[in-house]
């Protein structure tokens, strides 16, 4: 009865899995806007549908009827971990222009090429194989599952190394960094690093449980885009053009220099509304709305700051942030508080940004300067 009960759940996962990749894949590509990213993620997920399907088929022996699509199934696994890396590298910007990313797809190529003598063989031949569970292919075999375990785990630090490099990319151009999600990269991964926990262990409907999940869960995110990184902003850039909604700083303004004279009228004017009105407190604000208040155009404001300053936005601002906050947390009136309450009362939104900018502008800690100071013991 368990039995009964393990193969009647195994084929209701593997039907699950197949209905929702492929209906997934279907919804995806019936979009209107699609973006490089929506076909990675289809073909992805077309690939995990016929993937799903020939475990069916050796699952519920239907291969004796099929032996023509014996064997390739074996080289798929080697398509999941590129295919992780190549979305979340996508989805981040930092998928590379050439086509030099389809070199992450040869190891499964290679797989298929050294298979080739397997596929040509009679169909009775290929079936006694597989109910001899490898027979003469065994060793290959097992040398083909290392391989798959050593390319999951490889790819699954790929991807994580990929998202962090965009977290330090977001961390030079946008002021709140709270707003980019980058959960839903980082959800991708656990799920495919569970999967292939899974396939260690060999526990099969486990297995198919998770890829079922992991099915949903990157269907509904690639449809709906609700947590999903964003790299538009980042390419707009790279191009050199941002709009006036963009809360990043216009980096590319070499071509259109707005000249000497201007650049220091346009910095006596901030100097004087940044100390003055003190608009670095305001943790929601940015380039452009600075821009809007002086008068100018964010281009020439960003030239400003780096011809004088010789400093980004994001670091001019944050170097106001952390002068305001060594001033204001000697104030004996101020001692009551806490570290981080007195810093977002100077414009910051997050314990980690402030940390690492004081970190980076009076190279101790915040703890540190107050010991020197001899605030706390």
């Amino acid at each position: 009865m368990n039995l009964s009960l393990e193969y009647f759940y195994s084929q209701l996962f593997y039907l699950a899995g197949i209905l929702i990749a492929f209906f997934a894949c279907f919804l995806i590509m019936g979009k209107s806007q699609k973006k490089l990213a929506d076909y990675l993620l289809s073909i992805w997920l077309l690939l995990i549908g016929i993937h799903l399907i020939s475990f069916l088929f050796i699952f519920s022996n239907a291969f004796i009827k099929f032996p023509y699509l014996l064997g390739l199934e074996i080289p798929l696994p080697l398509l999941h971990g590129p295919m992780l890396y190549l979305y979340i590298s996508c989805i981040t910007g930092n998928l590379p222009r050439s086509k030099i990313w389809l070199l992450h797809l040869v190891p499964a190529a290679i797989t298929y090429f050294i298979l080739l003598p397997f596929f040509l063989m009679p169909s009775q031949d290929k079936i006694h194989i597989y109910q001899l569970n490898g027979g003469s292919y065994k060793l290959l075999r097992t040398v083909i599952s290392c391989t798959i375990v050593i390319s999951g785990i490889l790819y699954v630090i790929l991807s994580t190394l990929a998202i962090k490099k965009y977290q330090k990319q977001i961390s030079n151009v946008f002021l709140n960094t709270k707003k980019i999600n980058l959960n839903w990269g980082y959800y991708l991964i656990i799920g495919m690093l569970a999967i292939w926990i899974a396939v260690i262990i060999k526990v099969e409907i486990i297995i198919f449980a998770l890829v079922v999940l992991f099915v949903v869960s990157a269907a509904y995110f690639g449809i709906s885009k609700v947590g999903i990184l964003n790299p538009t902003l980042l390419e707009k850039d790279r191009e050199g053009y941002l709009s006036a909604d963009d809360d990043v700083e216009y980096q590319k303004y070499q071509k259109n220099f707005a000249g000497d004279e201007t650049i220091q009228r346009v910095y006596k004017n901030l100097d004087s509304w940044m100390n003055d009105q003190k608009l670095y407190k305001n943790p929601e604000i940015n380039l452009v709305s600075i821009a809007k208040l002086l008068d100018v155009h964010p281009n020439v404001l960003s030239q400003t700051i780096n011809s004088i300053e010789n400093k980004n936005f994001y670091d001019y601002i944050n170097w106001y942030r952390i002068e305001e906050f060594k001033r204001i947390i000697l104030l004996p009136e101020n001692q009551k508080f806490t570290i981080l309450t007195v810093a977002f009362e100077c414009g910051f939104n997050s314990k980690t940004s402030f940390n690492r900018n004081f970190k980076k502008y009076t190279g101790c800690s915040p703890r540190e300067f107050l010991k020197d100071h001899k605030l706390i013991s």
